[in-house]
């Protein structure tokens, strides 16, 4: 029977696991922790999602129960727009803390997404929160170095591993055998968490799943499995080639410490200073600028706006702004939106092309650590990374533009050209035009869209499947009894 001796020894492993005293307490605890990020997770989606959900109804009602107003004053009042935690974020915060939810949304401003968690916590929360993906990332693949990393040493300093290959077996059937008993033990962790996952994910959306979002799951579900599959692969790799047990466990922990906690952190510093970004307020200060340098609506003579004046004058063939068939003010503070958000836009993609240069370098370490790839898609996949953030504030972005847009189209309909006089009631059109503002809804990423992101991701998990099942290969004919 093909895999005989393979399932032999994989439940050998499991055995010798198992009848470890320790190992039923890591157990207990690791439960503990699941059971805690569970609840934490869904406690977190719950209440975010639904204080969003009341904000934004209460925006849009304080938007409407506006009385009579000028329609500029409206483009000022603003709106209120709230980003939505995705269901999956219950799995896998990922950057969602550190983010924002909040943007202000007015005439002839940009704002930047606000009231983010980190903003109100103390920097402990800089050292990760506890989530079903933090203890598939960091904590498993510990627990799995810990009962891995004797899986073959043992057998050396026994002096069983020369009697087990004089018998028959092949090293690639050892090596393989050893792997196939750690990804069980893997397995009675991973499938609790997928479990748990699932079960809360179902609630979060009340049964009514959609194809994107299953996708999503099912994807998420197979990365984190070959991901783990990687660390029993390593595991038995680094037994396999140490001298002893305990030369096995400093590798294991120091190589531990380095894909978990060290190359991710130096990535990112590294491709921060790499491809500096300007600073907020550095950011706006320019856009200010230049924004002056190409006209101020707002300044009657200001030399843009009064050649628009007379070219506008000149093809309608009249002699004052009065005489114009719309409201001149109405048409200046349209032309001051455009120029302004076509400023914006040119310094915005400036900026997100170096933080996709940053990106891109943090991706590419991935090639090096198997902990960035499933990092970086699970929080895509999870909707909880910068290119799901970053796709909230454009889609804000153009609503924005188009309220202003909207609001400007009424002064110049609605609004004369004649200032009122000094006895005159103020300019004002009907509130029933509020109701033409839609209500802003966002629209989230597709799952094709999300992986068209993370093309780098999932070919370094390609990578470290074929390097590691190489290293399984060679190893196995190389493999030492002494």
């Amino acid at each position: 029977m093909r895999l005989r001796k393979e399932r032999l020894i994989a439940g050998q492993v499991w055995d010798t696991v198992f009848t470890n005293r320790i190992v039923p307490y890591l157990g207990l605890f690791v439960g503990l922790l699941i059971t805690y990020a569970a609840y934490s997770g869904w406690v977190s989606f719950r209440q975010q999602n639904q204080l969003r959900a009341a904000y934004q109804q209460q925006a849009r009602q304080d938007w409407l129960s506006n009385p009579d107003k000028h329609p500029h004053r409206m483009a000022h009042y603003g709106h209120f727009v709230f980003r939505p935690k995705a269901p999956l974020s219950m799995f896998d915060g990922g950057m969602e803390s550190f983010l924002g939810s909040t943007l202000f949304l007015e005439a002839h401003k940009q704002n930047s997404v606000n009231f983010s968690e980190a903003g109100f916590s103390t920097g402990l929360l800089r050292f990760g929160e506890i989530s079903l993906a933090m203890i598939l990332q960091l904590l498993l693949p510990l627990l799995i170095f810990f009962v891995g990393f004797s899986s073959v040493a043992s057998e050396r300093d026994n002096g069983t591993l020369k009697i087990v290959l004089s018998q028959g077996v092949s090293g690639q059937a050892l090596l393989v055998g050893k792997s196939l008993g750690l990804i069980g033990v893997m397995s009675t962790l991973f499938i609790p968490v997928m479990l748990a996952t699932v079960a809360l994910w179902l609630i979060a959306q009340s049964g009514s799943v959609t194809l994107d979002e299953a996708i999503r799951l099912g994807l998420l579900i197979v990365a984190y499995f070959v991901y783990l599959t990687f660390f029993c692969l390593i595991a038995v790799l680094v037994s396999a080639r140490s001298r002893s047990a305990k030369a096995a466990l400093v590798t294991l922990i120091g190589l531990w410490l380095m894909l978990t906690l060290v190359l991710p952190r130096a990535s990112q510093a590294l491709g921060a200073t790499l491809f500096a970004a300007p600073s907020k307020v550095a950011f706006f200060d320019k856009v200010g600028e230049d924004v002056h340098k190409e006209g101020n609506s707002h300044n009657p003579n200001d030399p843009h706006y009064k050649a628009l004046k007379d070219s506008l004058l000149a093809a309608y063939r009249v002699d004052s702004v009065q005489q114009l068939p719309f409201n001149y003010s109405g048409f200046v503070m349209a032309e001051g939106e455009k120029i302004s958000a076509t400023i914006y836009n040119q310094h915005f993609d400036e900026l997100l092309t170096i933080y996709d240069q940053q990106n891109e370098f943090s991706r590419a370490v991935a090639f090096l650590d198997p902990f960035m790839a499933i990092r970086n898609l699970s929080m895509a996949l999870s909707g909880t990374d910068y290119a799901n953030y970053l796709d909230f504030g454009q889609q804000a972005e153009q609503y924005r533009y188009d309220m202003a847009q909207k609001l400007n189209a009424l002064q110049m309909k609605y609004v004369s050209n004649y200032k009122p006089g000094p006895g005159d009631p103020p300019i004002t059109i009907d509130n029933k035009h509020w109701e033409e503002i839609p209500e802003f809804h966002y629209t989230k990423m597709s799952v094709r869209s999300v992986l068209a992101n993370e093309p780098i991701s999932l070919f370094a998990l390609a990578f470290w499947a074929f390097v590691l099942l190489y290293l399984v290969h060679h190893q196995s004919k190389n493999l030492r009894v002494v």
